[in-house]
């Protein structure tokens, strides 16, 4: 009977990250791949006959026709049928080593993959003693073999076996290792695909190691189970005491704020910023004095009152100013001298 080696797994091919979207795309690729495209119809122009008008134009009470192979015709030609074609899809050579990485991970992790010195012992085929070798690792029927190229006793004796797949070390995909349910490299098969596919100094993690962590999950929610269908014991009442009256702790009291007018005062006292402000005499006609106006609620200029101010920047625009059309005036002077005198700054760029 065969023997199950405790191999070391490369970390870097058999405990990676699972990325689903990307083995999608590689299998469907494969499938795509693997589809001849040797479909074929023929449209009404490449069907043999139908040269001669059928009956003639008017007259006969029927709808006009051209030609006994049109689509309509039993034997006409088929509109829009298919033609040959390459199904192939571009996918680069990274992402399917990623994919395939991915696929053995998650079967590592699973505890479905399985290293072994042989299959058959001997030296001759006998497929009664390879799935018995089979059985002995999994009661699971669909079975990956992964062999050596010189190992033709394994390949005839598992060849008409139809849920088992027999593939080389370096024919491995994809597609059939999530189309197994388990994995059985044989330790020839084995050293040559991780030696074509692994870096040099990886991490590895042995492969009881992996067998130990499945089962330590499966055991998690036997555990949650069994704690659910047992009873949970009642506490005992505890002795009812006689309510006895207690003074209530004094609470702190928060300290009181600071009264508003400090920090008031405070405000006040800190130097003002350079910009328009807002004189004495301003009224509501006259927000920045004599010599300025408010908008109208039209939006029009007051008769007089050429120069746009604008409050926010601190800044006003003549006529001859590059922005004066694009600026939306906040308020109207009559002159530069009553914005200059507001605390207004002209703007820089002439038209």
């Amino acid at each position: 009977m065969s023997k199950t080696i405790d191999a070391q797994l490369p970390v870097d091919i058999f405990d990676v990250q699972v990325n689903i979207p990307l083995i999608h795309q590689v299998v469907v690729a494969q499938l795509a791949a693997a589809r001849q495209g040797t479909h074929s119809t023929k449209s009404r122009g490449e069907v043999s006959g139908g040269g001669k008008k059928p009956y003639r134009q008017k007259g006969t009470g029927r709808a006009r026709q051209g030609s006994i192979r049109a689509p309509q015709y039993n034997g006409g030609g088929i509109v829009h049928g298919p033609t040959p074609r390459s199904y192939d899809q571009r996918t680069p050579k990274k992402m399917k080593a990623a994919a395939l990485r991915g696929a053995l991970s998650d079967r590592a992790r699973s505890g479905r993959l399985h290293v072994v010195d042989s299959i058959v012992a001997g030296d001759k085929p006998s497929t009664k003693l390879a799935l018995a070798t089979l059985r002995e690792l999994t009661p699971r029927p669909r079975v990956l073999i992964i062999v050596d190229r010189d190992d033709t006793i394994t390949s005839l004796s598992l060849r008409n076996l139809g849920e088992v797949v027999i593939l080389t070390f370096d024919q491995v995909n994809t597609y059939d290792v999530l189309l197994s349910d388990d994995i059985i490299f044989t330790q020839p098969a084995f050293d040559a695909f991780v030696a074509a596919r692994s870096a040099e100094g990886a991490k590895t993690v042995a492969l009881s190691a992996h067998a130990t962590e499945v089962d330590a999950r499966d055991a998690k929610p036997a555990a949650k189970k069994a704690a659910k269908k047992a009873p949970a014991k009642k506490a005992p009442a505890k002795a009812t005491e006689a309510a006895t009256l207690v003074d209530a702790p004094v609470e702190d009291k928060p300290a009181k704020k600071a009264p508003a007018k400090k920090a008031a005062a405070k405000t006040a006292d800190a130097p003002k910023a350079d910009g328009p402000t807002v004189p004495d005499n301003a009224t509501a006609t006259q927000p920045y004095g004599p010599g300025s106006k408010a908008p109208l609620k039209s939006g029009n200029a007051p008769k007089g009152f050429t120069i746009k101010g604008n409050a926010d920047s601190g800044l006003y625009h003549t006529e001859d100013s590059q922005w004066y059309e694009q600026t939306v005036a906040e308020v109207w002077f009559d002159s530069a001298e009553s914005a200059e005198a507001a605390g207004f700054k002209p703007v820089g760029g002439d038209k």
